[in-house]
């Protein structure tokens, strides 16, 4: 079977500047990669009409897609419509559905609709109109010696309800495409390097088919394998002896986030969680607090920053700080331990140290306590803070499913 490829175009001088991170194609090629639809090549242009034109025929060389996002807006910059009407020799003009659409969008947010607006509505005449209910700007379908040109706003949340509601569907009704086949684990505990280590003769003896990818983050590193046209069989065979090789780090063998693990364990035994971090400011409680349905197991937070905060209110005696300092065990197991008091939850977690890189050593302290049990693990840093942070973040988060679970840690 074929392989279908797709080049995806961002256009906006504010990526090219940095000013906005290009989220867009990392989502898309993550859904096209699901139907079966190989990523090419990612281009980003600024709003420039030559350099636009330039991307369109360059890219229609190796892909028999170009998904172009941005530009579809109301302003002078947004330029992508003119020029897409040179490219395929064609004019604006008003769609009534669209125009409609706009009209009515306005009036129900009861905002004043200008002149600029309506703009929104006219489109070249032999564009497919991809209809956008979330907002205003339409996308866009072209067809020019075979290949498919898909052009969509770069407004993420909108861009991403055309691509679901339209183009998946129609691409799918276009194309024959291969069946995909993914599976990862998710790890903790050791470092990338020491993971491909131990994997020398697992990927030397992988079939061709079969690719392996490693994706780290800090404190977490999943793993991917990944192959077209293959049986589900035959990759269950490989994952399986992935996840024994890595069966003492293995955190999931689904690709999930720490802390959804987290939820889904607390969910599971209808048990709560209570944090006090000090050198995270937050961040655990805010990781936390993304997941839908949070309120049913999170009772809280106390951010203790200062030596002050911790002894008025989290209660930690200040002679522990005194004697031990309040980057210490003693002190993260006094704050997970009073925090689980205070809380009345089932667990709680606590984070106390340093994350400014400096000379020597620098560390952070992490407690963990249920009802009659507190345990502290001392985690060193080598980043810098907010690096740092996130590891912190990741690892405590990790230490607290292996608390959970009753596991070694």
């Amino acid at each position: 079977m074929q392989s279908i490829y797709c080049s995806i175009i961002t256009i906006g001088d504010e990526l090219l500047i940095g000013q906005t991170i290009d989220t867009n194609s990392a989502w898309i090629a993550k859904r096209l990669n699901e139907i079966g639809i190989q990523i090419k090549r990612r281009v980003a242009v600024g709003d420039s009409k030559e350099d636009i034109l330039h991307a369109l025929n360059e890219e229609s060389i190796y892909a028999d897609i170009i998904i172009i996002t941005g530009g579809l807006g109301p302003t002078s910059d947004d330029i992508t419509k003119p020029v897409l009407c040179e490219y395929f020799n064609s004019q604006l003009i008003e769609n009534k559905e669209v125009l409609e659409h706009v009209i009515r969008i306005f009036t129900e947010r009861k905002r004043q609709l200008l002149e600029v607006n309506l703009r929104q509505a006219m489109l070249p005449n032999n564009c497919k109109v991809l209809f956008n209910e979330v907002g205003t700007a339409p996308g866009m379908w072209f067809m020019k010696n075979e290949k498919i040109y898909i052009s969509l706003p770069g407004v993420p949340f909108e861009m991403q309800h055309i691509i679901t509601e339209r183009v998946l569907p129609a691409l799918q009704k276009h194309f024959i495409t291969p069946q995909v086949l993914h599976r990862t684990i998710v790890t903790s505990g050791e470092g990338e390097s020491f993971i491909a280590n131990r994997l020398i003769e697992f990927e030397a003896n992988l079939p061709a088919s079969i690719k392996l990818a490693f994706l780290p983050k800090l404190g977490i590193v999943k793993l991917r394998l990944s192959a077209i046209g293959i049986s589900d069989f035959l990759m269950d065979q490989w994952f399986d002896e992935l996840k024994t090789i890595l069966s003492n780090i293995l955190v999931a063998d689904y690709d999930v986030e720490i802390e959804q693990i987290i939820f889904n364990l607390l969910s599971q035994n209808n048990e709560t969680l209570s944090i006090a971090e000090s050198c995270t400011g937050g961040r655990l409680a805010s990781v936390i607090t993304s997941i839908k349905g949070s309120s049913t197991v999170f009772k809280g937070g106390i951010i203790p920053y200062s030596i002050e905060a911790k002894i008025n209110v989290l209660n930690v005696p200040q002679q522990t700080i005194e004697n031990f300092t309040a980057i210490s065990e003693e002190t993260a197991l006094s704050m997970a331990e009073n925090c689980l008091a205070k809380m009345n939850s089932t667990y709680a977690i606590s984070v106390t140290g340093n994350l400014e890189k400096q000379i020597g050593e620098t560390f952070v302290w992490i407690g963990l306590a249920k009802q009659g049990y507190s345990i502290a693990k001392k985690l060193h840093v080598f980043y810098d803070r907010e690096k740092n942070a996130v590891l912190v973040t990741n690892t405590a988060l990790n230490l607290l499913r292996l608390f959970i679970l009753h596991k070694p840690y």
